[in-house]
């Protein structure tokens, strides 16, 4: 039998989806107070890979990634992604902008092996974490590169997104041997 062991901490990353890019500097500013110094940042990414969200959101969706230095504990994801669900809210009843939904945050964190993302949404292929809260690995890291599964969002199978986690995870390694 295996000694039981905590896990190590992890990187906190959260993804913004917006048609408004005002938006992607106010809530790195909200997201910096509740998490501490963003420590890398992808660039805006044109998000045009569904029209899922565009009902609610609008045309001209962008993404950004931010990235945390502050290691987390992985047990966090569930209350981060309830946190984070909150802020959406929030935002969407200030009534400042003309669409249903002017935001949408996706928190997940990363390891040496692994890409998380939190969802509020149970299937197969992901794990109930606590509170109507699910985790699904969506990225695997193996050979110096991430590596998509069968259920890997299109946008997260491109080389623009996996070579920015492949910078997130060199600071994680920088961090995760200074802790």
């Amino acid at each position: 039998m295996a000694d039981i062991s905590c896990p190590k901490p992890v990187k906190l990353f959260i993804g913004i989806l917006s048609s408004d890019k005002t938006l992607f500097g106010e809530i790195e500013v909200l997201l910096e107070k509740r998490f501490g110094q963003v420590d890398i940042k992808s660039e805006v990414i044109p998000f045009n890979f569904t029209d899922y969200y565009n009902k609610e959101m609008g045309a001209n969706i962008s993404r950004q990634f931010l990235s945390f230095k502050e290691l987390i504990n992985p047990e966090e994801l569930s209350a981060i992604k309830i946190w984070t669900n909150e802020l959406e809210a929030k935002i969407k009843h200030n009534n400042r902008f003309n669409v249903i939904r002017p935001i949408n945050l996706d928190p997940g964190y990363l390891t040496y092996c692994n890409l998380i993302l939190a969802s509020t949404k149970d299937y197969y292929h992901r794990i109930h974490l606590q509170n109507g809260i699910y985790a699904e690995v969506t990225l695997f890291y193996q050979h110096e590169v991430f590596k998509n599964l069968p259920w890997t969002y299109p946008d997260f199978q491109t080389e623009e997104y996996k070579n920015f986690f492949l910078k997130v995870r060199t600071l994680y390694a920088k961090d995760i041997s200074n802790n």
